[in-house]
């Protein structure tokens, strides 16, 4: 009797244990983990369909998951760091586990593989260009003249001008696009801001922190750059304006500006035909500017 109780016990105990899996998303990825004879599928589909169904499993039984992308060079690297032998289970394991912490993951939520695989990339994407931006933000340094963090200083201005764009928004759901153009390639984030029931402005505290570092990259380096803005409401014609980068602040572009971004390839550089249902059109008045340094950093 008292075995068993044990046994129920310890049933109860796995339900309150989180876990996570690292994911091989793409068959590149999974022919370098097949190297390893530890590593012993040899299938990358059986392998999706085997994790899926493992997760379906995990979920039935109330237990929460997390997915993260395992990148087999950064296992390799983690490895060689630590000195763990790479194949040997528990070592992806560990490394597992520290991608947890570390690393890009979204929760299990029912969805096929299919349908969270591009989730769970763009989270890392986001992450990535957020580390990206930071970093190069950090090196920036001091100003000569006044002492100032440039970097820190960019992200405050940077956050402002976010707060002020989404007050002065035209009614409806947001989506915005910033893009800069750093070295070596553009950096381009994503916000979406939607507006509950009261009124108030729902964001990702994630989306929000990456766009506002990039925003001050490109604000804090002077580099070619933009900002777009749609507010979308049902059964109304969206609105679409934005802002080219011009020194430490923003300078609207007009609506003729704004339609021949939208209709032109950006690739070949062909017209392309208008959207239908749309308004490209001027951005609001921001409001009066925040106080400007006497110099530019």
């Amino acid at each position: 009797m008292a075995h068993t109780d044990h046994q129920t016990m310890r049933r109860v105990l796995r339900r309150e244990i989180a876990g996570t899996i690292g994911l091989l998303t793409d068959e590149h990825d999974f022919r370098s983990m097949r190297s390893y004879r530890s590593f012993t599928f040899d299938d990358h589909s059986l392998y999706l369909q085997q994790v899926e169904e493992l997760l379906k499993t995990r979920a039935s039984q109330g237990t929460h998951t997390a997915v993260a992308l395992f990148d087999p060079q950064e296992y390799a690297d983690y490895c060689a760091d630590t000195g763990l032998e790479p194949d040997i289970p528990s070592s992806r394991t560990r490394f597992t586990a520290e991608l947890a912490t570390t690393g890009p993951t979204i929760p299990y939520d029912g969805r096929p593989l299919a349908e969270l695989v591009p989730d769970l990339i763009d989270e890392a994407v986001r992450q990535a260009t957020w580390e990206y931006a930071s970093t190069l933000l950090a090196r920036l340094g001091a100003c000569a003249s006044c002492g100032e963090d440039i970097g820190r200083a960019a992200f405050a201005r940077a956050s402002g001008l976010l707060v002020r764009i989404l007050d002065t928004a035209h009614p409806g759901n947001r989506h915005l696009v910033c893009s800069v153009t750093a070295t070596p390639e553009t950096l381009v984030s994503v916000l979406h801001a939607e507006i509950n029931a009261d009124g108030t402005t729902q964001l990702d505290d994630a989306e929000a922190l990456e766009f506002a570092t990039v925003l001050a990259l490109g604000l804090a380096t002077q580099a070619p750059g933009g900002l777009v803005m749609r507010t979308s409401v049902p059964g109304t014609t969206d609105r679409i304006y934005g802002w080219r980068l011009r020194g430490e602040g923003l300078e609207p572009l007009t609506a003729g500006e704004v339609f021949d971004a939208y209709c032109t390839d950006i690739e070949s550089g062909d017209l392309i035909s208008p959207e239908s249902g749309v308004d490209y059109c001027v951005p609001p008045d921001l409001g009066p500017d925040g106080p400007t340094p006497g110099h530019h950093h």
